[in-house]
């Protein structure tokens, strides 16, 4: 299936179709259409961040990853960092997943980054299995 399966920097027109997969993806919130809109607009061609989609031969837009890079002490200068990842739910298990983080992992290499990391209480068997280890707790806080 990842075989007819391509991904790509995300352009503006695919805003439409990744909305339902962001919609989807959330879970601690309500993704609204207006905010996710000029969200779009304002990540996709922004330097230091990855907006990906995952396109099939006929064009359906079936996947998508934010990732960004930001600067730090710690690792001695950048580090990139995978924001979302989200498969159509219809489409999981084709090794869609692992064609948009090893996307990444090449866009974090590119960068310099020391190291690619990610947040996730769904998925971690298959990140573990991508070769990524268990080294935090993710502490967040809520601002409203």
């Amino acid at each position: 299936m990842s075989d007819s399966i391509v991904t790509r920097p995300a352009r503006l027109e695919d805003g439409e179709y990744v909305w339902p997969l962001a919609r989807a993806f959330a879970t601690s919130f309500t993704p609204e259409r207006p905010a996710f809109d000029a969200t779009w607009k304002q990540l996709v061609d922004v330097p230091g961040t990855l907006l990906l989609v995952a396109e099939t031969a006929d064009g359906r837009i079936v996947g998508y990853l934010l990732g960004s890079t930001h600067l730090t002490f710690l690792a001695n200068g950048p580090v990139a960092w995978v924001e979302e990842v989200m498969v159509d739910e219809t489409q999981r298990q084709s090794g869609i997943g692992r064609l948009l983080m090893d996307h990444a992992e090449r866009w974090a290499k590119s960068t310099d980054a020391a190291y690619l990391t990610l947040a996730s209480r769904r998925a971690g068997p298959f990140y573990l299995a991508l070769g990524y280890e268990d080294s935090a707790v993710f502490f967040k806080k809520t601002l409203a």
